[in-house]
Formats: C-alpha cells, sequence, structure tokens
C-alpha cells in the first residue's frame, strides 16, 4: 500500500516558468550551470546549484554555498517568483519528446513507505551525495526537485489523468531549449484527490526510477526531524517529500553507455584475443552501429565499430542480475581485461547516457581521451522492476531515463 498525499505545492507563475524551469542539478556541472542560468535571475539553478552565485573557485560542499541555496530560495518567495497553492492538490505532469507523451502524477510520497521498503530501490547511494543532498533539504526545509517514481500501471489512475487532462486546460504548457515539451495542470477537486490516493493504496510499492540520491536524502532528512521531534504525530509535512509517479507501462529507458580511458596495458591485437574468448566478434567498419537485443554489445576501438555476441556460457537468463548486459560487461571485461574493479569510484572508466548519441563515444576515444567504447542494449521496465522486486541492486550506472524531469515546476515546503 503506497502514499500519496496532496500538498500545497510551491509554483512559478505561468509567465516565467519556462525560464524558471531547469534541468535537474545532478545532469549539468557547475560550469554548465554557469553558463545556462546566465542572465536569467529567475532560474532555479540558482537554488539548486546556488554555487553559480558565488566565486567560481568555491568549495562546493562548503557553509556558504548551503546558505546561498536557502537564501535564494527565500528570495524567490518574497520576489513572487515561486507562490503557494491556496489547499493541498495533486497535480499531473506530462513529457512530449519524439511524439509521445507520458503522464505522471504529483504528490507527496510517504518518509515512511522508504523505510519500509514500500518504495522499492534498485541502485546503491553514495554517502557523499546522500548528504550532499541532505544538506540541501535541511537548509531550504523543502523538496526543491521531485524524483522520479514509476508504478505498476492501473487502469482507473489512466482514466482518471486522460479526463482531467482532456476536460481541463494545462496551467504551464511550453517547449524547453531542448525540445522536450513540458504539460502541468492542478487537480484541486476533492473527489478526485481522495480516489487517487485511495488507487495508490492499493498498489503493493512505487518504485524509484530516477533519483536515487534525493529519495534517500528526503526520506533520511524527513526521519530525522521526526527523530528530534518529542512531539511527532505523524501528520508532519516532514513525513512526505515530492514525487512525480509515472505508470511503468509509459516510460522508456535508454542505453547507459561506458568509455574506457586505456586497454590495462594491453596491445590492441591481445585485448581483442582476449575478448574472443567470452564473445563472438564482428567487424562492421567505421560506421557506428547499435546493439540489436540483448546480449549484444557495440565497441568502438582504434577507429572501428564492432558487434560483440556474449557466448551463452556468459549469462544466466533465469537470474535478475545475471541476465543483465552491464553484469556481462562488468564480469567479463571490465573486471577481469581491463582490471577496473571499483565502477563507482574508478577514474579510468566514464558513463555516458544514450540521449548523447554512439557519435559521443567515437568522439571520446578519437580524441584521445580515451581507448575503448562499449554501448549497451538499453535495461527494460520489466527487468527493473524484477530487480526491485527481489531485492537485488543494478550495477552502477544501468538505468537512464528521457526525458528528465524539469525542475522548478513545482516545489515542496516541509513547513506546510
Amino acid at each position: 500500500m503506497a502514499i500519496l498525499k496532496a500538498f500545497k505545492g510551491w509554483r512559478p507563475p505561468a509567465n516565467i516558468v519556462k525560464e524558471l524551469a531547469s534541468r535537474p542539478y545532478d545532469v549539468l556541472n557547475s560550469t554548465e550551470a554557469r553558463q545556462e542560468a546566465a542572465g536569467n535571475p529567475y532560474s532555479l539553478l540558482h537554488i539548486i546549484k546556488p554555487e553559480i552565485d558565488l566565486p567560481e573557485d568555491i568549495d562546493l560542499y562548503s557553509e556558504a554555498v548551503y546558505n546561498k541555496a536557502a537564501e535564494n530560495f527565500k528570495l524567490f518567495r518574497d520576489k513572487k517568483w515561486l507562490v503557494q497553492d491556496e489547499k493541498p492538490c495533486l497535480y499531473i505532469y506530462a513529457q512530449t519528446m519524439k511524439g509521445k507523451t507520458q503522464y505522471g502524477i504529483v504528490g507527496c510520497a510517504g518518509v515512511e513507505d522508504y523505510m519500509n521498503n514500500v518504495i522499492k530501490k534498485h541502485e546503491l547511494t553514495r554517502p557523499d551525495k546522500e548528504e550532499d543532498r541532505m544538506k540541501h533539504v535541511r537548509v531550504t526545509n523543502a523538496n526543491m526537485e521531485p524524483v522520479f517514481f514509476s508504478y505498476p500501471a492501473k487502469k482507473e489512475i489512466d482514466e482518471i489523468v486522460e479526463a482531467f487532462v482532456n476536460e481541463n486546460k494545462a496551467v504551464y504548457d511550453f517547449i524547453a531549449d531542448d525540445g522536450i515539451g513540458h504539460h502541468f495542470w492542478v487537480i484541486d477537486q476533492q473527489k478526485l484527490i481522495d480516489r487517487l490516493i485511495q488507487l495508490f493504496e492499493q498498489l503493493p510499492a512505487t518504485y524509484v526510477a530516477d533519483g536515487h540520491h534525493r529519495t534517500a536524502a528526503a526520506a533520511l532528512v524527513g526521519n530525522e526531524k521526526k527523530e528530534k521531534n518529542p512531539n511527532h504525530t505523524g501528520k508532519e509535512e516532514y513525513n512526505y517529500f515530492l514525487a512525480a509517479h509515472f505508470p511503468d507501462d509509459q516510460l522508456t529507458i535508454i542505453d547507459y553507455n561506458r568509455v574506457v580511458k586505456d586497454l590495462n596495458g594491453l596491445s590492441k591485437e591481445e585485448f581483442l584475443a582476449k575478448l574472443e574468448k567470452r564473445f563472438t566478434l564482428d567487424k562492421k567498419g567505421k560506421d557506428s552501429v547499435k546493439p540489436s537485443h540483448l546480449h549484444e554489445f557495440s565497441m568502438y576501438l582504434d577507429g572501428e565499430w564492432y558487434i560483440l555476441t556474449a557466448k551463452p556460457d556468459t549469462y544466466d537468463d533465469n537470474d535478475p542480475i545475471g541476465v543483465l548486459d552491464v553484469t556481462i560487461l562488468t564480469k567479463e571485461v571490465l573486471e577481469p581485461i581491463l582490471n577496473i574493479q571499483d565502477l563507482r569510484r574508478s577514474k579510468r572508466i566514464d558513463f555516458v547516457g544514450g540521449i548523447r548519441g554512439l557519435d559521443e563515444l567515437s568522439k571520446r576515444v578519437d580524441s584521445g581521451e580515451m581507448a575503448v567504447a562499449f554501448a549497451l542494449f538499453p535495461v527494460s521496465m520489466k527487468q527493473l522492476i524484477d530487480i526491485a522486486d527481489s531485492g537485488n541492486i543494478m550495477p552502477p550506472k544501468t538505468t537512464w531515463f528521457e526525458p528528465k524531469l524539469r525542475s522548478g515546476l513545482i516545489v515542496h515546503s516541509l513547513e506546510d
């Protein structure tokens, strides 16, 4: 039984929403954020990447940075760039990419659900990244960005969303600079709110699709506040955090690829010979080629593309982890051949979201920055859910969801 809670969201006026809405904090670095927010005082990046308003050599984790986030959040409210809804509502957030639209329910998820594993995870989190976002939540006393959840599709929820969208005008409707359409509705009808909450109570679980660190930070700060409050009742706003919930049958996971700096001292010929023991290799030439099915990889090495097909004894289709192509690549190539033993900490490997295309892989190898690149077939939503349900954890950097949620369409205050 999953918690969904209506809340009084803080939202921008429609005339500045396109300028205020930003990409999530973790998909761009400080330099990119400075460039993206340049000349735009409305950008939410001033709150979620507040270092852009401080000297460039500032320590990103210094107290001054977090204090600037709180200061800028207050400024946005004082200037009425964020205005709170008068009563608790639920919201519909839809995104359109390449002609396909996905519809999510925005409401608060429950801290208790995170602690009790009703909210299921498929990735490990890094303590340093967790603590960074926890500090941000503490100083702003708000969830500035929604986390991206999925749930098992339910016909009645789809029908409610479809009817509401058809009968009501979106309060926000714009196309961002990257070509993604963003559409947003406010559900303020109590009968509909109550029914959606009831339908979520019937769900056995929800799933973190994207934003594991933000989810952990939001839940842990809520739990922290509970433990520090001797008069805790369970009704306080800190018991909940901001989430956008999308049905699993509307979501698309794209490939998440790998580039490696060197061949671990091997020559090209030695490297290929080792690969041939575990894969069937097919040289494709200079034109890029994508994997077409599970257990097939494409590789770019020394100006040429190859198709690698994993041999049957390298995977286990009956094991939710063993079936994954990221597992095969790690166990058969990255660890034994290239000697990359810790994907989270190794400086010899980098990860490239499939949204950047295969050209990004060949570019990084051709530049001499990297020695070899691997493109993977995307993980499916079924695989993600199977892993989360079985209590397993995916290898690092396995899933890349697109489109990303835009931050700034709505904010959840932990005060009310």
